[in-house]
């Protein structure tokens, strides 16, 4: 079975952690805001419900970035959301060695994501778009592809 390494980029340049409450935003626009950033370059984005001052609803956003890439984060965060600050956390970070590598299912390859740690396997997990294109093209359920896929890999 042949793999792709993925570079996850921790280690390389100081890691931030960006924060900021939300709480007049459309959460609609969440997903949104999240491909910019990723797209900025965030390695990671989440967002937490939280209650604010007044009993408000509200959202929490967490980005973590390279500091390198701060700017260009600031910028989309700025632009694409009704925040008027944020909070700075730097951050170490270690993530495992990551692959990935191809199986074969009855409907085609899917590609699997593999975390390796000092030279083995501790966490594999089939990538999601290529389970949900199986799942559609072929009219079956995407939990089996998803099925499939983990025995596949755990065969091959």
């Amino acid at each position: 079975m042949a793999s792709t390494r993925i570079d996850n980029g921790h280690g390389k340049d100081e890691m931030v952690h960006v924060q900021t409450n939300i709480d007049d935003m459309n959460p609609e626009l969440c997903p949104y805001v999240g491909e910019k950033l990723m797209a900025a370059g965030a390695h990671d984005v989440y967002w937490i419900p939280i209650i604010m001052k007044k009993g408000r609803p509200g959202l929490l956003l967490n980005v973590l970035t390279r500091n390198s890439l701060l700017a260009a984060i600031e910028t989309v965060i700025f632009e694409e959301t009704t925040t008027l600050g944020l909070r700075y956390m730097k951050t170490d970070c270690k993530g495992l060695e990551r692959y990935i590598e191809q199986v074969d299912t009855p409907w085609g390859a899917i590609a699997v994501k593999v975390g390796r740690h000092n030279g083995k396997v501790v966490q594999f997990s089939p990538e999601y778009a290529d389970c949900e294109a199986a799942a559609r093209n072929n009219g079956i359920p995407l939990k089996d592809v998803y099925e499939v896929a983990r025995r596949s890999y755990v065969t091959e």
